[in-house]
């Protein structure tokens, strides 16, 4: 029974960049463009955005009344039209801003230099996986 256990705990495990994690999570993502400021987590600052320009606004979900700013992802495409994803392309965005359409068109917005990094495609809706870091 304890041998059985072990295989079932090691079969539910995800490969994530070379590390194995107990839970990612499946979202969706598209691009949003400048202008970028003001934000929900700092307004006008400058200075908040990484300098990578590597970050994210998050749908209401993921927003948590605020608590999402800084928080870090890692996300890497999963699937989409056409096949977008960048194969093997896994990147660490940073938490800027809350969507503020309403609805969200996906749970992650990521800044043009971020979904160029995982997709292919200049735009549309990618699926993606996601662990915070």
């Amino acid at each position: 029974m304890r041998l059985f256990a072990i295989m079932l705990a090691l079969l539910s495990l995800q490969w994530f960049e070379g590390r194995v994690l107990v839970s990612a999570d499946v979202a969706t993502a598209t691009s949003y463009g400048p202008p970028y400021t003001p934000t929900k987590c700092n307004g006008n600052r400058e200075d908040q955005f990484p300098p990578n320009n590597m970050f994210a606004a998050v749908c209401d979900g993921l927003w948590n009344n605020g608590a999402a700013c800084g928080r870090k992802y890692m996300v890497r495409c999963l699937s989409g039209s056409n096949r977008p994803c960048k194969e093997g392309v896994s990147i660490v965005v940073e938490v800027v801003d809350k969507c503020s359409q309403n609805p969200c068109p996906a749970n992650l917005l990521l800044s043009g230099d971020a979904f160029d990094a995982i997709s292919q495609s200049t735009s549309g809706k990618i699926n993606v996986e996601y662990i915070q870091i």
